[in-house]
């Protein structure tokens, strides 16, 4: 597995310095201006990974032993209301869930004592690193706030622990010409069986790892929207778990993907309507709404549950009680006091008009032809 890593570091690399094609002067001197300092920050940081990977298994060996009962997943395509969800759901105490500072910087046991040892003794010196680090969340994070409100303590996709591997679909960002990247995002179709358990034994992992630092007692909470690729795989993998669905009208995830990967987009020097970046990620979120009918339609209603975007934005209260009833769980406190502030900021909040699909090269006629199994009509809207 760290020698087909390493292989796709090279690739990376290469893509960096070599793009095929050419984008031409002004753009490639750009991506070069982004990418290089990216990618000084980001190897150092996996390979550091690595090696805690490499500790756990010296010093935390029992780690493999923790068993992952009953895991929830928050699954469902790109900007249908799985983070909202996630971050509701990680308010009850009896989940646990990754925060974006374990995915990104501790995926590790040992990098996780680490970090928490040093934030301990920074309470004690009355807290200057942990002002500091604020500092920087705030500066760094906050322009993410419109397209994915982030923090370090939030509750994040783990998805990112697949990073060290190269495998993070996140990465087609600065990478678009990474095909293993693509492959990653139609898992359960493209990626043949003996890489899919690589993955999967990987993340199984990582899994271990958080419930051994945190409580093997505590029911695991994931949320990954670029995982409804491999719900079958999960599915497989966990044969006790629970998958929550989350739904949206094809044609407004559309367009509020693009919108949102326009920044990032725009960064790294691709186009915002770069024709195979378009083919690519329609292909992938067409492959996520097949995938999840067929995960749903296979596993019955005895281990799917499903959410819209309607009903969690206009019914919180009501679509979330009915979520933990069919759990036979009972509202946690935390997710009820929640609850009722997100209530009270809907009532303040007016959501900004998206830009027109044609934006991204998209004509919405032929967006809804061919996601007319996932669209609604304009009177369910």
């Amino acid at each position: 597995m760290l020698l087909k890593t390493l292989a796709r570091l090279l690739d990376l690399l290469r893509q960096a310095l070599f793009p095929r094609p050419f984008p031409g002067p002004g753009r490639y001197l750009r991506r070069l201006a982004v990418l290089i300092p990216f990618l000084l920050l980001f190897v150092p940081l996996q390979l550091l990974h690595w090696l805690g990977f490499l500790l756990d298994e010296i010093l935390f060996r029992r780690y493999r032993d923790i068993a992952i009962r009953r895991p929830l997943f928050i699954l469902g395509v790109p900007r249908s209301g799985t983070t909202y969800l996630h971050r509701l759901l990680a308010c009850d105490r009896r989940f646990s869930t990754l925060s974006t500072w374990e995915c990104l910087f501790a995926p590790s046991i040992s990098q996780r004592y680490l970090l928490l040892g040093v934030a301990a003794v920074d309470r004690r010196l009355g807290a200057p690193l942990g002002r500091v680090v604020r500092w920087l969340e705030r500066t760094v994070l906050g322009s993410l706030d419109d397209v994915h409100p982030t923090s370090l303590s939030a509750a994040e996709e783990d998805y990112l622990v697949l990073l060290p591997l190269l495998c993070c679909f996140v990465l087609v960002v600065p990478f678009p010409q990474a095909h293993w990247l693509w492959r990653m995002g139609r898992f359960d179709r493209e990626v043949d069986h003996r890489e899919q358990q690589w993955v999967m034994d990987w993340y199984t992992r990582c899994l271990q790892k958080h419930l051994y630092v945190h409580g093997s007692d505590l029911t695991l909470l994931s949320k990954n929207a670029a995982f409804a690729g491999m719900a079958n795989s999960l599915a497989e993998r966990f044969p006790d778990s629970t998958l929550v669905i989350c739904e949206r009208d094809a044609a407004q995830v559309i367009g509020s993907q693009f919108n949102s990967l326009a920044g990032g987009l725009a960064l790294f020097g691709i186009a915002a309507d770069d024709p195979q970046f378009r083919s690519e990620l329609l292909d992938c979120l067409q492959f996520y709404y097949e995938n999840l009918d067929r995960v749903r339609r296979t596993l019955g209603e005895e281990r799917t549950l499903t959410v819209t975007a309607r009903e969690l934005a206009h019914q919180p209260r009501a679509t979330v009680a009915g979520l933990y009833q069919a759990l036979g769980w009972n509202l946690a406190p935390g997710v009820e006091a929640e609850l009722r502030l997100t209530e009270a900021r809907q009532q303040a909040h007016r959501p900004q008009p998206q830009p027109p699909l044609s934006r991204w090269g998209l004509d919405e006629t032929l967006i809804r032809r061919r996601f007319g199994a996932w669209c609604q009509s304009e009177a369910q809207l």
